[in-house]
Parts: C-alpha cells; structure tokens; sequence
C-alpha cells in the first residue's frame, strides 16, 4: 500500500497508468483547484470553468495508457486546460457570429414580413376605394389597370370617345391618390 499524497507526478503517472483509482484520486486533489484557476481566469462563467476541468480529468482518465510519455504533471495538465478554454472561447465566438447572423436574417424575415402584410393591407384598401368609384369611371380604371387595355381600346370596348375615357381616367387616377395619400400619411 502506497502513501499516495508522497509520491511525486512520475509514480503517480506510473500508478494511473495501471488504473489504480487512488493515483488518479491523489492527482485531482492535488491538481483540480490549480487547474480550476487558471480555467476560471479566463472564462468568466464558473460553471464552464468546471466542467472544462471535470472533462480535463475525464479524458486524463481514459487515456492513463498513453501517459508514459508525460514526467511532469502539473504542466501537462495546465496546457491541457488552456487549449480546452481556447476551444471553447472559439466555439463561443462562432456561437455568437452564428447568433448575430441569425438575428439579422430574423430582423430581414420580420421586416419582409411587415411589409408583405402592409402591402396586403394597402391593396385591399385600394379595392375598396376603386369599388366607391361611379360605375363608368370604375370600368375604365379596371379595363386600363386591371386588364392593361389601352384608352383606344378601351374607347372602342365602352363605345365612348378617347376623350371621354382619358377624362374617366384622369379623375379615377386622381380621386384614387387622394384617398390612398390620406392613408399613407
């Protein structure tokens, strides 16, 4: 039976690599609140900080038979912890390139989504307001609008002069702006 906090980082290695738990055992307790430090200095969220330490001894543990290379510890285990934080800072700093960029297409997507039901709205609006309009003024704004007739067409079509059809136009255009601007504003 071994005095376990005597034994330097070499036996103790020699010991883990056999998988005797008390090594391992020793080697947290000595090494845990160092590594926690140095883990929590650069991470600010605690609870990350340890759980960075408690996989630093979970993977120390699963790989004890590669470890005869290893004669000091403490360094070994110290670089362990820095790389895992760099790791983690990085995935941090994708998380959150990730989280902007899905912000931004979120705030397109809203904004797409206002104005399609804006536009609706404003469509619907100008329904109403082309279904108030007199009966022949309606027509003509429909047949040139609507159905993409020209006035000579639309002349021929009603039986009227193209005068009479540009005046029918003239005042759907313009009753139809006034009433739309007023609901624009």
């Amino acid at each position: 039976m071994y005095n376990y906090t005597i034994l330097d980082d070499k036996e103790l290695t020699g010991l883990l690599q056999n998988g005797d738990e008390l090594a391992f055992t020793e080697i947290y307790n000595r090494y845990w609140t160092k590594l926690f430090a140095v883990a929590a200095n650069k991470i600010s969220d605690l609870d990350e900080a340890e759980e960075i330490v408690q996989d630093i001894f979970v993977s120390l543990w699963k790989r004890r038979n590669e470890l005869d290379t290893i004669n000091t510890l403490g360094p070994y285990l110290a670089v362990s912890v820095k790389y895992r934080v760099i790791k983690v800072l990085a995935k941090r700093g994708h998380q959150q390139k990730y989280s902007d960029y899905t912000q931004h297409i979120a705030s397109l997507t809203d904004d797409t989504t206002q104005q399609w039901l804006d536009f609706e709205e404003l469509r619907g609006r100008l329904a109403t307001f082309v279904a108030d309009l007199p009966e022949k003024c309606r027509l003509v704004y429909r047949l040139s609008r609507e159905s993409g007739f020209s006035q000579k067409q639309i002349a021929t079509e009603l039986g009227i002069s193209e005068k009479t059809v540009e005046a029918h136009l003239g005042k759907a255009l313009k009753t139809l702006r006034t009433r739309l601007s007023s609901f624009l504003l």
